[in-house]
């Protein structure tokens, strides 16, 4: 399991890829929706998610969590904020405060190989889209299921990106022995 700092790093380098690989500039809801379906094809095919961030059900779709305080660190919101110059050396706001530049490019080690693959072929068949299109296309049932402002069950966003049940066991058995305690 990782630690909290491994989780920033992951995220961090995961946004830092997105971005690059969208331009270098990309709204928080399209980085967002690619992160979104990329994790159900990651689910779906390796039994994992990208980033282990959590998603939550919001008015425009999906969420990831710590991904959004991340960013929203930057304008001085969410719970990151005291820790918003951690987050200034990648990520420049720019005007609207909803679209942001990637500053550095993201550390490669924190990706695998399939998790590149995933986002690459996430960024292929959203970055097109508007806002309104991701938004329709990411109010799939695991987000339907979810209650409002509240988390995305896992299995769901793997049932969602055609996992099978033999992978949805896997993924199930994964979480629970994450969670176990040994003594």
């Amino acid at each position: 399991m990782n630690s909290p700092a491994e989780k920033i790093a992951i995220t961090v380098n995961t946004l830092l890829y997105i971005i690059q690989k969208s331009g270098g500039i990309c709204d928080f809801h399209k980085v967002f929706k690619i992160l979104y379906f990329a994790d159900q094809k990651h689910l779906s095919r390796y039994g994992s998610a990208i980033t282990d961030d959590t998603y939550i059900a919001m008015a425009n779709g999906p969420v990831p969590s710590m991904a959004y305080d991340i960013l929203k660190s930057l304008r001085g919101e969410g719970l990151f904020t005291s820790q918003k110059e951690q987050f200034t050396p990648y990520f420049e706001l720019q005007i609207n405060k909803h679209t942001v530049k990637a500053k550095k490019s993201p550390d490669l080690d924190y990706l695998s190989e399939s998790e590149m693959r995933c986002i690459d072929e996430s960024i292929e068949e959203n970055y097109h889209l508007k806002f309104s299109d991701l938004t329709e296309k990411s109010h799939d049932t695991a987000w339907q299921k979810a209650v409002f402002n509240s988390e995305i069950d896992l299995l769901d966003v793997a049932k969602c990106g055609g996992a099978g049940n033999d992978m949805i066991e896997y993924i199930k058995e994964s979480c629970e022995n994450r969670l176990a305690v040994f003594e």
